[in-house]
């Protein structure tokens, strides 16, 4: 159906009334809610607050802090022992070469060595066993996860902390 100006003046009347869109158009009847949104944008009819939206919740104050003396921050020394990595150099073929991604198979370190943009740039090609990089190179790349590293916390940093959420 058209926009007729019977159809405008009750979609103005409805419209001041504060009825959503959906209600228009039912009223109306043969017209989506988009129609009847798009020739209020149209008309220029003054937006306003639409009945459905929810009411603003209050903003909540922060209790106030308070500050007192705290115990200095404990830090555990580390259980597990650290990795130390040789610096290894890539390994030469006999022809003096070193290994790069046209050369590595399956049973090569394919540790980067090196900047990419850098002529000299190869990977390391010693033998691996169970993965992509050589023991050496595989201890530098798979570290302990940090979730683990904090679920050790001191006795002491423990209680410090159920006194601080007490407060």
């Amino acid at each position: 159906m058209g926009w007729t100006e019977e159809r405008v003046a009750t979609l103005r009347k409805l419209w001041a009334e504060g009825l959503s869109a959906s209600q228009i158009a039912k009223q109306l009847g043969g017209v989506t809610r988009n129609a009847v949104i798009g020739k209020v944008h149209r008309l220029g009819l003054a937006g306003r607050a639409t009945p459905s939206r929810p009411a603003k919740r209050p903003v909540r104050t922060a209790r106030p802090r308070i500050v007192g003396p705290t115990a200095p921050r404990l830090r555990m020394p580390s259980s597990l022992p650290s990795v130390v990595i040789p610096d290894l150099e890539p390994i030469r073929f006999e022809d003096g070469r070193a290994a790069t991604v046209l050369t590595l198979n399956e049973s090569m370190c394919k540790y980067p060595i090196g900047d990419p943009t850098d002529p000299a740039f190869a990977f390391c090609g010693r033998g691996s066993a169970n993965g992509p990089y050589c023991a050496d190179h595989a201890r530098l790349a798979y570290q302990p996860s940090q979730a683990k590293k904090r679920r050790t916390a001191a006795p002491d940093e423990l209680r410090r902390m159920l006194r601080l959420s007490a407060m």
